[in-house]
């Protein structure tokens, strides 16, 4: 879907890497800039599908990261926890021929490019973060308590149905119920259904909801931040239910080269009304030639 009044519309794309099949969407040419966008929990490659057709002079790529979208589920024994779609999305920028490109990512998927960017900085020119930074530290004494909620979750989730709908328009009230706007629930939810017996229903896989068996400490938060070495920019949402000040002066703390800005909208600012002013905000960024480390909440 191309956002309102945008003349690039996406065009569908499908890799096979590590024998999982991948689905996304890309807006702009192949000659132009490249900039791999990653998704937030439960959406898909759609959620860039306002902000990306006004990233122009770049080659937008955007991910369904697997278990989401139209990509594919991961298989039984395997989980979703951050790390494990590294291997893929690395695979996917191979197969596109990129040996370093920008990258942003909302959410989880802001979480999941700091972790690329660490540990493949050369890979990464310019970083965008969209409303997070990190997760939410544990303590290391905590991991059996973590560890027991993973397999529990595990196991419950595993024999868990897909969310059925009698109608595409009930599933949009539904993801819309959760603080997207009609308009952008409906792009997520377009690219997040199938057809079954009963009318519709999702395609993402239950197990994304499960806890993840290990969480990262704050030790290694803070060494994840702290190899970010290339030029990064953090948007926050004004109306976030996430952000506070303190999220802008963690990262500040342990990020190198960052700016911060705080613009009007939600958590999912980048598909809402402002999203002109995200856009504008990332080019920018993308197109400056100095390193900054500023604050302009």
């Amino acid at each position: 879907m191309t956002a309102p009044g945008m003349q690039r519309p996406p065009q569908p794309m499908n890799w096979q890497v590590n024998k999982l099949q991948l689905a996304g969407l890309s807006w702009g040419e192949p000659g132009d800039r490249p900039l791999l966008a990653l998704h937030g929990w439960l959406d898909n490659a759609a959620s860039f599908a306002f902000l990306a057709p006004r990233l122009t002079s770049h080659h937008v790529v955007a991910l369904d990261l697997t278990g989401h979208g139209k990509s594919a589920r991961r298989s039984a024994d395997a989980s979703y926890q951050i790390w494990d779609d590294l291997p893929e999305i690395l695979g996917v920028m191979d197969a596109l021929g990129w040996e370093s490109c920008d990258l942003i990512g909302h959410s989880r998927g802001a979480i999941i490019s700091t972790l690329i960017a660490c540990a493949f900085p050369e890979r990464v020119r310019r970083l965008v973060m969209l409303d997070a930074v990190a997760p939410d530290a544990v303590l290391a004494q905590n991991f059996p308590l973590q560890l027991r909620k993973a397999l529990q979750d595990k196991m419950l989730l595993q024999a868990r149905s897909d969310r059925v709908f009698t109608t595409t328009e009930e599933a949009v009230v539904s993801r819309a119920a959760r603080g997207l706007t009609s308009l952008a629930a409906a792009t997520l939810v377009e690219r997040n259904l199938c057809d079954c017996a009963e009318g519709v229903q999702w395609m993402t896989d239950p197990r994304l909801r499960g806890a993840s068996a290990m969480k990262m400490t704050e030790e290694h938060i803070q060494a994840v931040l702290n190899a970010l070495t290339m030029p990064t920019l953090l948007l926050l949402g004004q109306d976030s239910l996430g952000r506070s000040p303190e999220t802008a002066q963690y990262a500040q703390r342990h990020i190198a080269h960052l700016t911060v800005q705080v613009l009007a909208g939600g958590h999912h600012f980048h598909m809402e009304a402002g999203v002109a002013a995200v856009a504008q905000a990332i080019l920018q960024f993308l197109s400056a030639e100095d390193v900054s480390n500023s604050n302009e909440i």
